[in-house]
């Protein structure tokens, strides 16, 4: 299992490694609403908030 740091951010290939789906799946989901969303932080870059993903990943374990 890879470490999440407490705060910060993740890109997109980091976020993958970590919840394993496809891409495609991965930006269903944020459009959904099933996964977070993702912050800018430029104009060509896309990231997710590290608590965010935590948070995801601890909802589906206790599952």
């Amino acid at each position: 299992m890879m470490y999440v740091p407490k705060t910060g951010f993740l890109r997109l290939p980091e976020v993958l490694k970590l919840i394993p789906v496809s891409k495609s799946t991965w930006w269903a989901g944020v459009k959904s609403g099933r996964f977070p969303k993702s912050v800018k932080l430029g104009p060509r870059t896309t990231a997710w908030r590290a608590e965010d993903i935590q948070a995801l990943i601890d909802k589906h374990s206790a599952k």
